[in-house]
């Protein structure tokens, strides 16, 4: 009896482990594409990017992490001989804590851990913000991860002095008018993939 309930807390804690790993499967691309820009990695941060242009790339990628939490639930349900309703029955713990774990992970990370990380910005300090012109603008991004890209493309700007990002896809800046302007920044070519609007 008691090496049951070892191997029930094994299980368990396996399915902690793999509904995070599957959670962070989708940002796979988001976390390359922030670890390479702080390393200071062009050429990465190139290929990374490349596949974060396609609007569409996030929510393929939420899919198949949901896929591989069900692959992996299979595979368990299999092991254990439990691979039938009543098995689904008698697991039900494992499952909802492997697909509730998934789904934690993604809500960690794109509520918490991307916005947080997104506004350490090497722009945003020892700024005299008083000389400035602001505008916020909304940017059609699938993901909070993106806002990485943006804020990447927005730097190109000389006169853009200042990028805050706000949840859910809302960027607030501070710029010089003499160095740029609104019709400018929303004319970048990023914004051919994310439409922006300004929104004040």
């Amino acid at each position: 009896m008691k090496d049951q309930n070892n191997c029930c807390q094994l299980n368990k804690r396996e399915g902690v482990f793999k509904g995070f790993l599957f959670g962070l499967i989708p940002h796979a691309f988001c976390i390359g594409f922030i670890l390479f820009s702080f390393l200071g990695s062009a050429i990465f941060v190139a290929r990374f990017k490349y596949f974060l242009l396609s609007p569409y790339f996030f929510y393929i990628l939420i899919a198949v992490s949901f896929l591989f939490a069900t692959i992996a639930a299979i595979i368990y349900l299999r092991k254990v001989k439990c691979l039938c309703f009543m098995g689904l029955k008698s697991k039900w713990r494992y499952l909802t804590i492997l697909y509730s774990t998934t789904i934690l992970a993604n809500l960690l990370i794109n509520f918490i851990v991307f916005p947080a990380l997104a506004n350490v910005n090497y722009r945003n300090e020892a700024v005299n913000q008083e000389e400035l012109t602001e505008l916020s603008m909304s940017v059609n991004i699938p993901c909070s991860g993106h806002a990485f890209l943006i804020i990447d493309e927005l730097e190109k700007d000389n006169g853009i002095r200042f990028i805050n990002f706000k949840m859910p896809n809302v960027f607030t800046i501070k710029y010089d008018s003499g160095y740029t302007s609104p019709d400018k920044i929303v004319s970048m070519d990023i914004f051919k993939s994310f439409e922006a609007k300004i929104v004040n």
